[in-house]
């Protein structure tokens, strides 16, 4: 595992290089269909080892937290803290995130795989106390696997079933190291202006468990909701344990146009595990900056 993270951490940093020019390439990507994200017509097909946004990108200049998280705990005593942290309330916020299809035409011509890597990152910009280091760093590369469906339901149509494999780590040392791994299955519905994605999850084993009640908090399932409206975007990202009351999350996103091309980005958060090692921590945000690709 830490070999094909490697991997995918270095075939994402070579790919920044080229990023810009293949995403301005694409006329109002930040707006595209679902299918046009996935390429699931044989019309929008474009071949194998294209670099593409996959998640949002953007950066928050300012982000500012209820309850910053300065002792980070887990139930597994090994990697719970016991120096508290000196964490400012406002940090900076960025997430960078790619996909590239590897195979195309699997499965009756139809099923692609697809590799996606997603970063995160926060910093504490603004706290000079502690040389104004970064507090959390989340990696998650994805192996994915999407095939087109096209069946109507309620005025939209659902437009693509599959699963994919799910590495998400923090590459912390102890007591701050977190990490699990997912079998994430996904179904895509389309109606209108709206993009709704199920993503119900099943959580691997590990043999030492970091963050061995993360599924209690964080969830066991991701629903995505989007609204386009012209160059303005509405989205939420709502994770839920569904087998119980306490635990979850919703981030509320709103991208709206500033000059040109340039985006603005408001995101609002409530809930657990806004970062990895946040995972068992409850807290509220808020974040304003710049958005370049979106959902």
């Amino acid at each position: 595992m830490k070999y094909i993270i490697l991997f995918i951490s270095l075939w994402s940093f070579s790919a920044l290089l080229n990023a810009q020019v293949i995403l301005d390439s694409i006329p109002e990507y930040t707006n595209k269909t679902y299918s046009q994200r996935w390429e699931l017509e044989s019309d929008q097909r474009r071949g194998t080892f294209r670099l593409m946004s996959y998640k949002p990108i953007f950066v928050t200049a300012a982000r500012w937290s209820s309850n910053p998280n300065n002792l980070p705990q887990s139930e597994n005593p090994d990697y719970s803290a016991t120096e508290p942290n000196e964490y400012n309330q406002l940090e900076a916020k960025f997430q960078l995130s790619f996909k590239t299809k590897v195979l195309q035409g699997m499965f009756w011509d139809k099923g692609d795989l697809w590799i996606g890597y997603t970063q995160k990152a926060h910093w504490q910009v603004y706290n000079v106390n502690i040389s104004r280091a970064f507090r959390e760093l989340n990696y998650e590369p994805e192996l994915i696997f999407k095939y087109p469906v096209n069946v109507k339901f309620m005025g939209g149509r659902f437009k693509s079933v599959g699963m994919m494999f799910n590495h998400q780590s923090n590459g912390g040392n102890l007591p701050n190291s977190r990490s699990w791994n997912r079998i994430i299955f996904h179904l895509g519905y389309e109606w209108d202006r709206w993009i709704i994605t199920l993503q119900p999850w099943i959580r691997l084993n590990d043999t030492d468990d970091e963050n061995p009640l993360i599924t209690n908090y964080i969830g066991n399932g991701e629903i995505n909701v989007a609204y386009s409206y012209k160059r303005h975007q509405f989205y939420s990202i709502i994770t839920h344990p569904f087998d119980r009351w306490q635990g979850g999350s919703i981030q509320l996103n709103y991208v709206f146009p500033i000059k040109g091309n340039l985006r603005g980005h408001a995101q609002l958060f409530e809930g657990y595990g806004e970062t990895l090692i946040d995972y068992n921590h409850r807290q509220t945000t808020f974040g304003l900056g710049v958005s370049f690709a979106n959902w």
